[in-house]
């Protein structure tokens, strides 16, 4: 769909923030035909970001999920949304139709892919033991929210967003928490060294062991097969009553693949979000789309990427053809500490710290003379202020974020006034 008539039906699968946008979207800008949303989960769509935060403190996975539904369930039916439980075992692009395990089938007009991602594990011996868990759905934090309640001493595999968030909350339940990481540092494939040493100590100050540049050999259980330790590449034994995989996500591509759509760690899109069949697109954690910033091609995790795609689609399909030109930005809480960043770099070849508090700082990263992305520790100001500034694309070099008296929000005053 690039425009001109409006197609009949639309049926998104996935109903994560990206899918539910999408319909939700469709129905603001005054489209009038059917939607189908199916979800993988017989849930009514709700927000991810809380399940390795909050949903876990104090016992909150008790109350049920009603607290992260995006909408409540008469927001779909006053909109005439048709909420499907069910999984979608085939797409067939000739007869332009759906196939779910139960036998039924949706006709698409147009057909959105938000099929998201699922957790990695480790293919070690034992990671199928009790007491092992991976931390993507609703219910997968509720197993995860009664385990840590008995548990006595945690093991994490992996320090990124996920693991680190889980061991702060563990932590502050009481538990003595160990993380295991193979890289050198924690978050090393999406912070700076100087972020990263940030939340090295701050993890440790909280009593949280951190491990690094070591991998895991295998998960030991008792004799009810419950997990009991893990056992370090380098033979040590950690003594676990809970293991949690925190080791990234991978794409759902298997329906892509499967329809012959080209697909590369995601399903390759073009700016618009459409797949090579004009009647299907693919948004958020599954589509991998050119990056308009920096060039080269993204596949990015995270509400903000999933919900401006949706968006994104929703207008295509009513009539705008835009293309996609966001700019990412993530957040993560870990006890009191926030950060936030703006932009994405993963190659940046020059570093300007602002601030001198060693809890509160923010890192500019920068490729040559160009301002690519800013981390923000306990700075929210310089956090707003940077995302203005990249996303109006305002030149900024290292020289001159590092002259006296140098602020982002002065820089981004002067710009606007200039």
């Amino acid at each position: 769909m690039t425009g001109g008539a409006q197609p009949a039906s639309v049926v998104v699968i996935g109903a994560g923030q990206g899918g539910q946008q999408t319909a939700v979207s469709l129905r603001e800008h005054g489209y009038q035909g059917r939607i189908t949303l199916i979800s993988g989960e017989d849930a009514l769509p709700y927000e991810r970001p809380p399940l390795s935060k909050t949903y876990l403190k104090d016992g909150a996975y008790l109350r049920g999920d009603k607290q992260l539904w995006l909408r409540p369930a008469t927001y779909y039916v006053n909109q005439s949304i048709d909420l499907v439980a069910g999984t979608v075992t085939g797409i067939d692009r000739t007869a332009r139709a759906v196939r779910l395990a139960d036998g039924s089938s949706y006709e698409y007009g147009h057909l959105v892919l938000a099929t998201g991602a699922r957790a990695r594990t480790l293919g070690v011996p034992g990671a199928g033991l009790r007491g092992v868990h991976t931390l993507r759905t609703v219910r997968d934090a509720a197993a995860l929210g009664a385990s840590l309640a008995a548990a006595r001493r945690a093991v994490v595999l992996g320090a990124g967003f996920i693991g680190l968030e889980f061991a702060a909350v563990a932590r502050e339940s009481g538990c003595e928490v160990t993380v295991v990481e193979t890289r050198s540092r924690p978050l090393a494939r999406v912070v700076s060294a100087r972020a990263a040493a940030h939340f090295t100590r701050l993890h440790r100050e909280a009593g949280t062991h951190l491990l690094f540049g070591q991998g895991v050999a295998a998960l030991h259980g008792d004799r009810r097969g419950k997990v009991a330790a893990v056992e370090t590449a380098d033979g040590r034994q950690l003594p676990a009553d809970l293991v949690l995989f925190g080791v990234g996500a991978a794409p759902h591509t298997e329906l892509a693949a499967a329809a012959g759509l080209p697909v590369d760690d995601g399903i390759t899109v073009d700016a618009r979000l459409l797949t090579a069949d004009p009647h299907i697109s693919a948004i958020g954690d599954c589509a991998s789309f050119p990056a308009p910033r920096t060039g080269g091609r993204l596949r990015l995790e995270s509400v903000q990427n999933a919900v401006g795609h949706g968006r994104l689609v929703a207008e295509r399909l009513t009539g705008s053809l835009r293309a996609y030109d966001e700019l990412p930005w993530f957040w993560s809480r870990q006890f009191s500490t926030t950060l936030q960043i703006a932009g994405v770099d993963e190659r940046p070849d020059r570093e300007v710290v602002l601030g001198d508090d060693p809890d509160a700082f923010s890192v500019l990263l920068f490729r040559g003379n160009e301002l690519r992305a800013v981390e923000s520790v306990n700075r929210p100001g310089d956090h707003i202020a940077a995302r203005r500034l990249l996303h109006r694309r305002v030149p900024l070099s290292p020289a001159g974020a590092t002259a006296p008296g140098f602020t982002l929000k002065g820089y981004l005053t002067g710009a606007s006034t200039g």
